[in-house]
């Protein structure tokens, strides 16, 4: 098992913290800040937890005044970098939304170390005119960490982080933003812009075909770009994203020999396999899935799409070998019984079986 990621919070990284801070704040209680850290819940705390906790315990410790607070950590937020250090702009969501200006400079300097991504977004909540006119001027910034911040910060559904309901609604002034970096140097800010996009699809499908429409074609970094933003509506079956590109109706292909393992136990790996093939010389450009119909707890099935491959075949015929897990994972629970199994060549379902999901005695 790969080492659980709130992990990263050890006591050898809070001391190196407390020693930084002890070097530049000579009143900070090093000790008493590590005790305060390492308290009787600490173990049954998530990584965002214990993200956040740190923030509100670093408060504790530090002057009262936030402006002094800020430049302490300011001075030694540059020695440490990675994503674990987000309690550094966490600290200004937490207890800068009412001084504007300083906590903006914040996040600027600490996005550059970690992410300001997250603690970005009470900002744009309370001040959505003011913060999305600063987000256009860190799009032109020379740092590509700031940015990407001028993406990543308002996606309408970024993972783990305050929802942007308004963008949901209407995210004309995230496109603004996005058309200014869609020709980024950076593969890294291209491809926060990509991930924008492609919550925006979630919400507005048809602005994301208009805007993949108007970039594609463009050069070949936006064309990856474009392909990226599109990958829900790729794999939602979207027939105009999949026409544009040029994914045709598979109506030439027909599914052979296809055979699907009856019955698994939970922890194994259930086998299949198919053959696709043609009359007309070659299969041609392909993408090809396949879904499970998972059974849930009340009975009734719920699918999740995987994607094979995707490929222009040449050929006339194709075997295709997978098998699907059913080992344990945080993000899904298993439920014995029956669950389906269907095959999706360019966003149409051309077979399906079932089996059975079954626990060792």
């Amino acid at each position: 098992m790969p080492e659980p990621l709130k992990n990263l919070y050890s006591e050898e990284l809070i001391a190196s913290l407390s020693l930084e801070l002890k070097s530049v704040y000579g009143q900070f209680d090093s000790e008493r800040f590590r005790e305060s850290i390492f308290s009787e819940n600490w173990d049954q705390k998530a990584l965002k937890e214990r993200m956040t906790y740190i923030s509100v315990t670093l408060h504790q410790f530090l002057p009262s005044n936030y402006r002094e607070a800020i430049e302490i950590l300011k001075s030694v937020s540059s020695r440490f970098s990675g994503f674990e250090y987000m309690f550094f702009p966490g600290y200004v969501a937490l207890y800068g939304l009412d001084a504007y200006e300083e906590s903006i400079s914040a996040l600027e300097h600490f996005t550059k170390y970690s992410s300001s991504e997250f603690a970005v977004r009470p900002f744009i909540k309370k001040y959505p005119n003011r913060m999305m006119a600063q987000m256009a001027i860190w799009a032109e910034s020379s740092n590509p960490h700031v940015r990407r911040l001028a993406s990543e910060g308002c996606r309408p559904r970024l993972p783990w982080a305050m929802a942007l309901p308004e963008f949901k609604e209407n995210p004309d002034p995230v496109l603004k933003i996005l058309e200014e970096l869609k020709h980024d140097e950076s593969e890294y800010v291209r491809r926060s812009v990509a991930n924008n996009l492609n919550d925006i699809s979630k919400d507005n499908p048809q602005l994301l075909l208009d805007v993949a429409k108007k970039w594609l074609g463009l050069n070949t970094d936006t064309d990856r770009l474009v392909k990226h933003a599109c990958r829900f509506l790729l794999k939602q079956g979207n027939p105009e994203i999949l026409a544009l590109f040029a994914f045709v109706k598979p109506s030439h292909i027909s599914i052979e020999a296809f055979k699907v393992q009856e019955s698994v136990y939970m922890g194994e790996n259930m086998e299949f396999s198919f053959i696709l093939e043609t009359q007309q010389g070659k299969l041609g450009l392909l993408r090809i899935e396949y879904a499970v119909d998972f059974m849930k707890n009340n009975g009734k099935l719920s699918r999740k799409r995987f994607k094979i491959s995707e490929a222009d075949y040449s050929g006339p015929k194709k075997l295709i070998t997978k098998h699907h897990s059913f080992k344990s994972i945080s993000t899904r629970k298993y439920y014995a019984g029956i669950h389906g199994l269907a095959v999706i060549v360019n966003g149409q379902e051309l077979a399906y079986n079932n089996f059975v999901l079954d626990v060792k005695c």
